[in-house]
């Protein structure tokens, strides 16, 4: 039995009217809450996701704080790698560390298949507790995208550049393809689970996508792309489809069978719907804006919601995510302002 109260995102996401403006916001759990932070002093990121009850008092803490409408579930998008035989390591500051990045067809071939049952039942207890014990609003489940997970473990971490990662796709095509392979077949298997333990929504995050240009997004991309999201489609839940500094993308994205597509803070939403946007819309203020005074801040989200309510199918987000400098006050009267602003 569904233990919804507010299922305002929901519907936005498929497109319907709603009678207020729905919001949450990417890296709402975690960073910038002080309750966070003390438990960062205690455990690391992989323990806290281990740890159902207490990874589900994470996710569910941004809630109770902030009346968002809508829960992410709190993880890394590389939380799956470990089961396919990847050894990952995330490092306070600077993100995560693979210690053998993959640089033969050899090493794509080694990459193992996951079991969510089995090899992540962390992830899925986690799922259950919020969604069967403690949320009233719908929670959104995740996966990082194949170009961006493929990034991480052929540059061995973070890259400004990603020339490693074109390096391999253009001289290695025929591992790229079999690495993307093995990526959707991850992706689809472990959002699925994810829906199946309970999960209202999917977001996939292709990060670092947005260092492709749309020629070679088309020629190595699309394909996996498409299917994924028509395996996740099957699932009758929203898809929403996010990445940075990709906005020269979103036409190949609206090409795709997602529901929501997220804008970083680079693209206007008019501009987007200029451009011939049909799908619901998600973002997009600059998380930097909320460090401004309030003034500041309510101008440039009065600009964005009188965007974002033009046509049906409209959540409010960041254009990434929170991070630490943000006070948890802020996004509090960011929130209840959000709700309350006239359509």
């Amino acid at each position: 039995m569904s233990r919804l109260k507010n299922d305002t995102f929901l519907k936005a996401a498929r497109g319907g009217k709603t009678n207020h403006i729905p919001v949450w916001y990417m890296r709402q759990a975690g960073r910038s809450q002080p309750e966070y932070r003390k438990l960062k002093e205690k455990y690391s990121l992989f323990e806290i996701t281990h740890q159902p009850e207490l990874c589900a008092y994470v996710t569910r803490l941004p809630v109770e704080q902030y009346g968002v409408d809508a829960a992410i579930l709190y993880k890394d998008i590389m939380t799956p790698l470990p089961a396919m035989g990847v050894n990952v390591e995330i490092k306070g500051g600077f993100g995560p560390v693979i210690d053998q990045p993959i640089r033969t067809y050899q090493d794509v071939e080694r990459l193992g298949q996951i079991d969510p049952e089995h090899d992540l039942p962390f992830v899925l207890d986690t799922i259950r507790l919020l969604t069967t014990e403690q949320l009233t609003v719908p929670l959104i489940g995740f996966a990082g995208a194949p170009f961006t997970l493929a990034s991480y473990m052929i540059e061995g971490g973070p890259s400004k550049n990603y020339n490693k990662t074109k390096a391999f796709m253009y001289s290695e095509p025929r591992a790229w393809f079999l690495l993307m392979e093995k990526l959707a077949d991850m992706t689809i298997a472990y959002v699925k689970a994810q829906i199946h333990a309970g999960a209202s929504a999917i977001q996939i995050f292709d990060s670092w996508v947005g260092a492709l240009n749309v020629q070679d997004y088309r020629n190595f991309m699309k394909s996996t792309m498409l299917r994924i999201f028509s395996e996740l489609k099957k699932e009758n839940v929203p898809l929403i489809l996010f990445g940075v500094g990709a906005s020269h993308l979103i036409m190949e994205w609206n090409d795709l069978p997602v529901d929501v597509i997220g804008l970083d803070w680079r693209l206007e939403i008019r501009d987007a719907r200029a451009m011939g946007i049909t799908k619901a819309l998600q973002g997009n203020l600059d998380p930097a804006v909320l460090l401004a005074p309030w003034e500041v801040i309510e101008e440039r989200v009065s600009d964005i919601l009188t965007q974002g309510i033009t046509q049906p199918g409209y959540i409010f987000n960041l254009g990434h995510g929170i991070f630490p400098d943000i006070k948890p006050e802020t996004i509090k009267r960011l929130t209840q302002f959000i709700h309350e602003f006239k359509q």
